[in-house]
């Protein structure tokens, strides 16, 4: 696992889950979208996760069991013999989820716990006026995959009403007197000798001395009444604006006890993306999975915000590449990724290759141009090359008409066009040329601008600035996300995470401050525009 690289990828889960090797995870949480058919389930509003919702209510609850069970069942192929499940649900399908999915692909005898998290604590104004019980719980489903599985038990620290029993203090420390119904002969004894026990006329049972260890604390069941809905408060650093969004305390307890460092964890329904801020800050290795571009771009950022310099870097895969990205690249990654992409093996060499970067599966040269307009020169030296690199191989693909080399390049000039036309009808020699989007999906990414407006001073001195960002893009606009002290060596890391409209007004203390907006279109490709801003009598772009 040592090469294992922590991602983020957007996609269907379930083509997703296909790709991913079988036996590779240790544990899987999801929090699917629960059944109950609700417009509020369409939380991010874009394309990948309309969709979804529509493909899995395009029938009742027997077409809703069956969207979710191939799922599970990709999931329980992934996981290791070691590995274990969390799905986590509410009470609108939980019997179903449990019997004809969980107890069918896991085995009735691989349930290790159903885990109630009391996730509210008032009934509210509707539940009060409801005729019913009000429900507060929601239900997660703990399977494993075999009777070896990972369990580090968990505890919670005692209450006061507990610490308080702790009444008595001696030279060892707080203690209070606990029947003693069950002793071996040797323990009694020991017990007599120290004077820890008490065997007065009366007692039913000899009482000895416990001594208070608030480490050890009270061992967690199967009723989680301790972990409560993400306040909603201002200023509540981990809310991110998503209404279904769990609390970072409630993963960190399941990743705790069913996982240890450097595991993989697999989230496939990622959403806010506290799973993997949560598995990221445990020193787990992760895989997040959405179909909503809005959700990967968010636990992007969320992850950004969080890393620091011993942080483990991490890749985001899209539907799409940034052709900036690709095209400025490290030319020899580049020329690596690029000829993978393409289905070759590259060459790692560097030198002595006679500018071949690769080669395909029945060992055709590959040359990889990392520009656009490739002309003439190109394929001239190219041609050249192969016949040094393989001459047996040369003349085998001209003889039985296949290309003898291919090029890629993300643009192809005229005279390279002609050079490859002339080859072919004069010297029956076939050159192949592959633009970069031939092989992998490529768009621009958003042309962005920022402009600031001066609104005067508040209350208390501050200078009040308002802040309009405007995108265009090839593809939708989805969002804007706001950083008012950007730091170019820490990066991006935003105060506001999700603005719709691209404009925020915020007040500064006189300063020079960097202000950076980042553009998030409907592929996932961003662009970061910054300023910096001098605020003192008035604000100044610097």
């Amino acid at each position: 696992m040592s090469d294992f690289i922590n991602k983020l990828i957007l996609g269907d889960n379930l083509e997703v889950l296909r790709s991913i090797e079988s036996e590779s995870v240790d544990l899987v949480y999801l929090d699917p979208p629960f059944f109950s058919n609700r417009n509020y389930e369409v939380i991010w509003g874009d394309e990948g996760e309309i969709r979804s919702f529509q493909d899995r209510w395009s029938g009742g609850i027997d077409h809703y069991i069956g969207w979710l069970k191939e799922r599970v069942a990709e999931m329980h192929r992934v996981l290791r013999p070691t590995g274990s499940i969390f799905l986590h649900c509410d009470w609108h399908a939980n019997a179903y989820i449990r019997v004809e999915i969980l107890d069918k692909i896991f085995g009735y005898d691989r349930l290790l716990s159903e885990i109630i998290w009391k996730r509210t604590f008032n009934s509210g104004s509707s539940k009060s006026i409801s005729k019913k019980f009000p429900i507060n719980t929601d239900s997660i489903f703990w399977y494993s995959k075999s009777a070896h599985y990972c369990f580090n038990k968990i505890t919670r620290p005692l209450n006061e009403g507990a610490l308080k029993r702790y009444d008595k203090i001696d030279e060892k420390g707080k203690y209070m007197w606990v029947p003693l119904k069950t002793v071996s002969n040797e323990r009694l004894l020991i017990l007599r000798e120290s004077g820890e026990i008490r065997e007065e006329y009366g007692l039913q049972y000899p009482r000895y001395k416990k001594y208070l260890d608030v480490e050890v604390g009270v061992l967690i069941d199967n009723v989680w009444d301790d972990i409560g809905q993400i306040a909603t408060r201002p200023g509540n650093f981990e809310r991110i604006g998503y209404p279904t969004q769990k609390p970072m305390s409630l993963l960190d307890r399941i990743i705790k006890c069913a996982s240890d460092e450097v595991d993989i964890i697999l989230d496939p329904f990622v959403g806010g993306g506290t799973t993997i801020s949560v598995a990221d800050k445990l020193n787990r290795q992760w895989i997040g999975i959405d179909q909503s571009v809005q959700a990967i771009k968010v636990s992007e950022m969320r992850l950004q915000n969080q890393q620091d310099l011993f942080s483990k870097p991490f890749i985001v895969q899209l539907h799409k590449y940034d052709y900036d990205k690709l095209r400025y690249e490290n030319a020899f990654k580049f020329e690596t990724w690029i000829v993978v992409q393409f289905g070759g093996s590259a060459n790692l060499k560097q030198k002595g290759d006679f500018g071949i970067d690769g080669k395909t599966q029945d060992g055709t040269p590959i040359q990889v141009k990392r520009s656009d307009n490739v002309g003439r020169n190109v394929i001239d030296n190219f041609f050249s090359s192969v016949q040094r690199f393989d001459k047996p191989k040369y003349d085998q693909n001209r003889e039985s008409g296949r290309p003898v080399g291919f090029v890629i390049a993300f643009s192809f000039g005229h005279g390279a066009i002609e050079e490859v036309a002339r080859l072919h009808n004069r010297e029956n020699v076939i050159i192949k040329l592959v633009r970069v989007d031939e092989i992998v999906p490529v768009s621009n990414k958003p042309v962005l601008t920022l402009q600031f407006a001066d609104c005067g001073l508040d209350a208390k001195n501050n200078r009040i600035i308002e802040f309009t960002a405007t995108a265009r893009s090839e593809n939708s606009i989805e969002f804007y996300a706001w950083d008012f002290n950007y730091n170019a060596e820490k990066g991006f890391k935003p105060q506001v995470l999700i603005d719709k409209h691209g404009k925020q007004t915020e007040q500064f203390k006189a300063g020079t401050y960097q202000v950076a907006v980042k553009v998030v279109d409907n592929e996932g490709l961003d662009s970061l525009e910054i300023i910096k801003l001098k605020v003192n009598g008035g604000v100044i772009k610097e």
